[in-house]
């Protein structure tokens, strides 16, 4: 099988590609290498092109037929919350019209198989122990309203030209499967942690007065494995059968703290650092964990790492990349 890997030169998409390549597939991979990182996925076949270029549905097309591509994995986008408020109508062009162009693409060149990489963040404000994919989602950015189009545009090129897809709604992703290819972007708790540490500073909390054990906000970590692991999963599930759109909740089911995460990351660094903990940020809900129960059912996957393996992951690889 031949699988074409958009943004695979990023974090999550740089463990996807590997993970194709170790069981045989060939791949071929278009990133703008913005935020990507080539040597990830050194002698892989890589088109750089912003996908959302009026020309970019004709180059898609012939990537696909020249290289006989089976099937896609859409992760190239923006995800940067705060970036996408002060440039929404950016936002909409980097994420809707990538995808729309990816689709266009496809529907020229008979490809009917999409993974497609999707958010938690659709479902916005809505917080709880277990939340489900028929809970309706009410994004509150643009970056989360954005991966909701995208989720509807996947639908409808199911009607249109008869598209196998699943679209991927991820928790919170950490962790990394190779230390070469850990998170560089100092945007999720794990980076933001280990970037304070560097620079000998107390790791932050905003927010100790939640209605959690501790006070700090739970959330649901998944480790970066896991989740490549979960695309290959439901890309194998596309195979066969009618055409259809799965959406799936990516997570553990499982909800740690803040604080627990933050306690664990300075214990595996050898750190003696204490956190210091500020006021809440707007907007953060105090529990967002998963229910994976349909992914499991449907597909048969389930994460299988937990707490320790991915801040131990992250700090092996934080010490590769910065050695």
């Amino acid at each position: 099988m031949t699988v074409l890997v958009t943004g695979g030169a990023g974090y999550i998409g740089s463990h996807v590609v590997n993970l194709l390549l170790d069981r045989g597939d060939s791949v071929v991979i278009v990133d703008d290498l913005v935020t990507g990182v080539q040597e990830r996925v050194a002698g892989v076949p890589l088109t750089q092109i912003d996908m959302s270029v009026s020309e970019a549905p004709d180059v898609l097309e012939k990537i696909m037929r020249d290289n006989d591509v089976d099937a896609v994995i859409h992760f190239a986008g923006r995800k940067q919350v705060a970036e996408s408020v002060a440039r929404p109508a950016w936002y909409y062009q980097q994420n809707v019209g990538s995808l729309a162009n990816l689709l266009l693409a496809m529907e020229s060149a008979a490809v009917k198989r999409l993974v497609f990489s999707s958010s938690a963040a659709v479902y916005g404000s809505s917080e709880g122990a277990s939340l489900q994919e028929d809970t309706p989602p009410r994004p509150i950015n643009p970056y989360g309203e954005s991966k909701l189009i995208g989720e509807w545009l996947v639908a409808d090129a199911v009607t249109s030209f008869g598209l196998r897809a699943s679209s991927l709604r991820y928790f919170n992703v950490a962790g990394a499967g190779r230390p070469e290819l850990g998170d560089t972007a100092v945007l999720n708790l794990v980076p933001m942690v280990l970037e304070r540490l560097d620079r000998g500073l107390s790791p932050l909390i905003f927010g100790a007065d939640y209605d959690t054990d501790d006070g700090t906000c739970v959330r649901d970590y998944i480790h970066v494995l896991d989740l490549a692991d979960a695309h290959l999963s439901t890309l194998d599930s596309l195979t066969e059968g009618d055409p259809r759109h799965d959406v799936f909740n990516v997570g553990t089911g499982i909800g740690s703290s803040v604080r627990a995460m933050v306690d664990e990351i300075v214990r595996v660094s050898g750190s003696e650092a204490l956190p210091e903990v500020l006021g809440r940020r707007p907007g953060d809900p105090a529990t967002v964990v998963a229910d994976p129960r349909l992914i499991f059912d449907t597909v048969g996957w389930t994460a299988t790492r937990g707490l320790t393996e991915i801040v131990q992951s992250a700090w092996d690889s934080h010490l590769f990349l910065t050695r």
